[in-house]
């Protein structure tokens, strides 16, 4: 046990002197890590990172936030310009930030978007999956489930990773979730809306395999469910208002 208190200890020394050198210029690199390794985490977390010029849904969430909150008041259109600045240096002063207008770590987990942060950043993931693959996923959760209970909107992270796995479907998130008329949020343009952060730790959740349903690959609103077809699979799970099937 103290060993291997001893090893965390020194890892954790080891990654703070790696990001310390790394901010210097300097060509640190952690054990059993490559020189690319340490750049490509670098660069995710740089990535992750939004301010002026930046785009996309995190720029919207962000606006959204701050016009609730009453700092911001332009449009919600997820383009980080000077008003968007102007609000997120309001709200760091408020809250005791580095006032510099841009949202890093610190001004991510100050609104609440710490999840969102990790994931842009491609922290927190496992597998061959990168923090595009997670924001699709929680966008996918999101569009399909944001009124099922937490544990129902897991249940439906777990259905798209379980059809990664079968040989019958798609073998990548995006081949998944895409495939024509797999999911109605894709058909109807739900897929496109911004995920809140309980649809990104419901992505983080089934990642790192939580899988409620039990090994369901398919699911379905029998209130709305047209298909005859899917009325006659086997019934494994049933989470809020979805049935899990075989």
């Amino acid at each position: 046990m103290k060993k291997s208190i001893r090893r965390g200890a020194l890892a954790a020394m080891l990654l703070a002197g790696a990001i310390a050198a790394g901010a210097a210029g300097a060509a640190a690199v952690l054990p059993g890590h490559t020189a690319d390794t340490a750049i490509v985490g670098m660069q995710a977390a740089e990535a992750a990172v939004l301010k002026k010029g930046s785009t996309g849904g995190e720029v919207k969430e962000v606006q959204r936030r701050l016009k609730e909150w009453g700092y911001y008041t332009g449009n919600v259109d997820g383009i980080f310009g000077s008003g968007t600045r102007a609000a997120v240096v309001a709200f760091q002063k408020k809250n005791g930030l580095a006032a510099d207008g841009v949202v890093g770590a610190a001004t991510y987990k100050a609104l609440g978007m710490n999840d969102s942060y990790n994931l842009l950043a491609g922290q927190g993931t496992t597998g061959n999956f990168t923090s595009s693959d997670m924001y699709l996923l929680a966008r996918t959760i999101y569009a399909e489930g944001r009124g099922e209970p937490y544990v129902g909107q897991v249940a439906i992270g777990a259905v798209v990773l379980n059809r990664v796995d079968n040989p019958a479907f798609p073998n990548t998130i995006s081949g998944v979730v895409y495939q024509r008329h797999a999911f109605t949020a894709v058909s109807d343009g739900q897929i496109n809306l911004t995920p809140d952060d309980t649809a990104m730790r419901a992505a983080q959740d089934a990642v790192n395999g939580w899988d409620p349903t039990g090994g369901a690959i398919y699911y379905y609103n029998p209130a709305v469910a047209t298909s005859s077809w899917i009325f006659g699979r086997q019934t494994i799970a049933v989470i809020g208002k979805h049935v899990f099937a075989i």
